[in-house]
């Protein structure tokens, strides 16, 4: 029985890179769509996927990468693309779904971010949440996982936490530092990344995950100082003036 070709996208990211082997692992065979595949020159699986270059938002670069393709993993965002990243992360979703959708690709796995549609969300968090629609936008049943924070030695929001509370004994902090979050581990939303390919149930579903735990990255810092053995002082502020500002920036 041949196995079942699974395309994932953003491979050269902190999530596409852990999921890649993970389902090698599993017996998938894999197929991945970037920009420069000289990125992933010196992954240890380089020689067990097929590369194809391409571009979500040079959707004429799209077609030969979902040939055959049973799903789609959809793990990037434009964040970095600058102040117009909504638009691009809207475009690149209806391009990648109209894609998928005529090649026949029976599902889209999305990893998404977790908040109230209903609330007032930042640009980021809206802009992810409007881009699980788009996908799907085309017809093919997009599976969408929604987390808050994923943590995991490597991801961002770890490696921030790790650093300013390695590096500043006395911080004084935005309101964000305090609000409540429900982190979860790398390992578990793999988990349930490649359980996706296999209930055929999650097809056209939200589904919202977390751990157990719900804290603040402010809780974080302090767990991770008591851990470290570091004795450390966090001061709330209001706002964070943009002399403020700039000295997270330097630290970060």
């Amino acid at each position: 029985m041949e196995t079942a070709r699974i395309l994932v996208t953003g491979a050269t990211g902190y999530i596409g890179g852990r999921l890649v082997p993970y389902l090698l692992k599993k017996g998938y065979s894999v197929r991945l769509l970037v920009r420069d595949p000289e990125r992933l020159k010196g992954r240890p699986w380089h020689d067990q996927v097929e590369i194809i270059k391409g571009d979500v938002l040079k959707p004429e670069s799209l077609p030969a990468a979902m040939v055959g393709v049973e799903a789609a993993y959809y793990l990037i965002h434009s964040m970095s693309g600058g102040d117009d990243f909504h638009e691009r992360d809207i475009d690149a979703a209806r391009n990648f779904g109209t894609a998928a959708k005529k090649a026949s690709v029976k599902q889209i796995i999305y990893l998404g971010g977790l908040g109230d549609p209903e609330a007032d969300l930042s640009e980021h968090l809206k802009s992810r949440q409007d881009t699980g629609r788009m996908l799907g936008h085309a017809g093919v049943p997009v599976t969408e996982f929604r987390a808050a924070i994923i943590v995991g030695s490597g991801s961002i929001s770890f490696e921030m936490v790790r650093y300013l509370t390695e590096r500043i004994p006395l911080m004084i902090c935005p309101r964000w530092v305090f609000t409540r979050v429900q982190p979860i581990g790398i390992d578990v939303v793999l988990d349930y990344l490649a359980a996706a390919l296999e209930v055929p149930e999650s097809k056209g579903e939200v589904v919202e995950i977390g751990g157990k735990d719900i804290m603040t990255y402010g809780d974080m810092m302090m767990t991770y100082a008591d851990i470290r053995g570091l004795r450390r002082i966090l001061i709330p502020v209001p706002v964070l003036s943009p002399r403020l500002s700039s000295y997270w920036v330097h630290w970060i």
